[in-house]
């Protein structure tokens, strides 16, 4: 499924770097790393390859991710809240880190409590919101295997260690309601978006995985063209147009797999490690 000329030009190259999403990319269904892509992951980062983890999932959740791919010893990067933050893993180092303007936090949190929504973000253990019990934030605890801390004013919490993303959380309809008020409430100071029909995102202007890449390799001196972007989602989309190639799983969605130079084998299917073998260890 891949283009000829494509594949002759990319067998010529030595890619330096490769950015995985991690649900439905780098993580099975049952949201594990598998022992073939591990194993596969850490050849390249022995071989010197940069494996970065670029997702919209906070922090904390990825970090639990890195250290079982022992990103803080052979090295490797985290970007994310879909780019808002990276992180060296092995330093420590902030690159980058994109807040939400604390002026916006109150009328984010007090128009969410009149449609009686849930409202959540993150500091720098797990997720902090104003209903511990909803289903929702228990959801996302879940995916990320992060704690949850209640707290009575959100908004007045959140500005202690201004975050890079607030999630509210419920029913789609309510939450389309949510999203038409805090449009006109904040006039495009913020991105305000579905990522899923239960979860709107919101997060600072102009945040998105390839311009945070541009931000890394420029760091890192690696050119564009020596980077191999795994995705599946529509937010890996600007980050795989970004990068030299781009890989989809199978399981990607349609308008995903356009962008592919290449698609591998599903995220059940150890298809992270069938493209960094097909193009990095077997190259």
């Amino acid at each position: 499924m891949t283009n000829r000329k494509a594949l002759a030009k990319i067998s010529l190259m030595k890619y330096r770097a490769i950015a995985l999403d991690l649900d439905g990319t780098l993580l099975n269904s049952n949201k594990e790393i598998s022992k073939k892509n591990k194993e596969i992951i850490m050849k390249a980062a022995k071989a010197g390859v940069k494996i970065i983890l670029a997702s919209g999932r906070p922090v904390p959740g990825i970090k639990k991710i890195a250290k079982q791919l022992h990103l803080e010893e052979v090295g490797g990067y985290i970007l994310a809240y879909n780019g808002g933050m990276i992180i060296d893993c092995k330093t420590g180092e902030v690159i980058r880190r994109e807040v939400i303007p604390t002026e916006y936090y109150a009328d984010i949190v007090h128009c969410a409590n009149k449609l009686e929504v849930t409202t959540l973000t993150y500091d720098s253990e797990g997720i902090i919101t104003n209903d511990e019990n909803d289903e929702y934030v228990h959801f996302e605890s879940r995916i990320n295997n992060i704690p949850i801390r209640q707290v009575f004013h959100l908004e007045e919490e959140a500005q202690l260690d201004p975050p890079v993303k607030f999630l509210c959380v419920g029913d789609h309809k309510i939450l389309q309601q949510l999203q038409s008020k805090l449009d006109d409430k904040l006039k495009g100071a913020v991105n305000i978006f579905f990522s899923e029909p239960f979860f709107l995102e919101i997060t600072p202007q102009g945040i998105e995985k390839a311009s945070s890449l541009e931000i890394l390799l420029e760091k890192l001196g690696i050119d564009r063209k020596s980077l191999i972007a795994c995705g599946d989602g529509y937010n890996d989309i600007p980050m795989m147009r970004y990068a030299g190639l781009a890989v989809a799983m199978e399981n990607a969605q349609v308008e995903t797999k356009e962008w592919a130079d290449f698609i591998a084998p599903s995220n059940d299917a150890d298809g992270v490690a069938a493209a960094i073998e097909k193009f990095i260890l077997l190259a």
